[in-house]
């Protein structure tokens, strides 16, 4: 397997993984992968905010999260699709675009997709470990959010 197959497996591993934490509702874990890097959100309406650093970021989702008493998680499950990731040519640097749909199911709210992103996502790569250095959500499809988010988004 190239190198550069190698390091698309493992920023694609780091996509997933963004997703299982947030699902597994491990916020401080989500944070941790943004340390050195910004969240950049993109509303429909085309509202944007920037977060940078772990602290920040972990506090956005803090206050963002509904987290459920009965199982520690926001009853979610974001599902990641159509990733492309591209290496640049010293190797250190890479950028990926991919979709997410985030479906949610609780008490009043049947199984169904809440929203719709596209993430567009920058890369780096100290030593053998590839970072984010920058996730921009963007989104797009935008359902019912109340039993997801403690505010309006």
């Amino acid at each position: 397997m190239s190198t550069e197959s190698c390091d698309s497996c493992e920023i694609t591993k780091l996509l997933y993984q963004y997703a299982d934490y947030i699902d597994s509702g491990e916020l401080e874990s989500v944070a941790a992968m943004f340390a050195d890097a910004r969240i950049i959100g993109v509303t429909a309406d085309g509202g944007e905010s920037v977060v940078e650093g772990q602290d920040a970021v972990l506090a956005m989702y803090q206050n963002f999260t509904r987290i459920y008493a009965d199982s520690g998680t926001p009853h979610t499950l974001h599902v990641t699709t159509n990733v492309i990731v591209d290496i640049d040519e010293s190797g250190s640097s890479a950028s990926s675009k991919s979709y997410a749909v985030v479906f949610q199911a609780v008490d009043g709210l049947p199984l169904q997709p809440i929203i719709g992103v596209r993430y567009f996502d920058a890369f780096a790569k100290t030593g053998k470990q590839w970072r984010f250095s920058e996730r921009k959500i963007v989104s797009t499809l935008i359902g019912d959010l109340s039993q997801h988010l403690l505010t309006p988004m």
